[in-house]
């Protein structure tokens, strides 16, 4: 079975009210090119998932997020990703902060077709004082008391990978592969934009293989973008632009949503990648030292 669409294709099936997960971390493989295409449609009224960065970011600037659950919104050197931060500030998104294993474990429950999974983790925090709709529950064996972590389901993810085949076998091949595999798990539609498409043999390899984390039938469309998760990294590939994320930060900051577009969103991912100096230029961005 050939998966294979463009990216205006694959976000096409993102409809307006729709609860969209993303995988990567922070400034750390996002799939950006597929969020691109999605600030250049008329969706809105979105519910983001996401451990997010500049993605949650320029939905949030766009004007295309009604809530965003999050367990942080990044860029690692810039602590609180700024186009959030300003979203959050005006009280123009709702939001659930959660924290990061709870994220987890409704990602969990909605892969299980669980309700929710039960948790100590948020007990006698403002986790619970500040999401008034997470409930209690006692537990069946003792006295003690539980937090209900509900489901996150997800009516489409979002995911960059390393490398793909037609049929949606996906390769992760930095050291972390984050959560990806259970946003895949946990969505009725799964698109995976990737910087490479193999042919199949190639997961032949037990090496390959190993770095394969989720089931190709979880993946539902497959989008061949190299340099796609750009300004984030795609380790081992290339790391995350410093440089392109201050600019990011400068312009979202005085001007908006607009004055970033104007300067680099263009009318395609070629038009991106051209204002940002190029595929070689993006692959050439050394990775992080730490």
């Amino acid at each position: 079975m050939n998966k294979c669409v463009s990216a205006a294709e694959a976000v096409s099936v993102i409809e307006s009210g729709m609860t969209i997960g993303i995988g990567g971390w922070g400034p750390r493989r996002k799939p950006m090119g597929l969020v691109r295409e999605l600030l250049r449609s008329d969706v809105n009224d979105l519910t983001v998932v996401a451990y997010g960065g500049a993605d949650v970011g320029l939905l949030c600037a766009a004007g295309k997020v009604k809530k965003v659950i999050f367990a942080f919104v990044s860029l690692d050197f810039m602590p609180l990703e700024p186009a959030f931060r300003k979203a959050r500030e005006s009280g123009s998104i709702e939001v659930r902060e959660i924290d990061e294993g709870m994220m987890l474990l409704g990602l969990r429950a909605a892969a299980w077709g669980s309700p929710f999974i039960p948790t100590r983790i948020g007990l006698g925090t403002d986790v619970v004082t500040r999401n008034p709709d997470l409930a209690l529950v006692d537990s069946p064996y003792d006295d003690k008391e539980w937090v209900a972590m509900p489901a996150l389901n997800l009516d489409v993810a979002l995911i960059h990978a390393t490398r793909e085949d037609e049929r949606g076998v996906c390769e992760i091949a930095s050291p972390d592969h984050y959560m990806d595999d259970w946003f895949a798990r946990a969505s009725k539609t799964t698109i995976v934009s990737a910087d490479e498409i193999v042919p199949s043999e190639h997961f032949n390899d037990p090496d390959v293989a190993r770095r394969v984390y989720w089931e190709r039938n979880c993946t539902n469309k497959v989008v061949h973008l190299p340099g796609g998760a750009h300004p984030s990294s795609s380790d081992p590939l290339h790391g995350y632009d410093v440089k392109h994320y201050k600019e990011y930060g400068a312009l979202i900051t005085e001007g908006g949503i607009d004055a970033y577009a104007e300067a680099f969103l263009g009318d395609s991912e070629a038009d991106y990648q051209a204002a940002v100096g190029g595929l070689d230029a993006i692959q050439s961005l050394p990775l992080p030292v730490y």
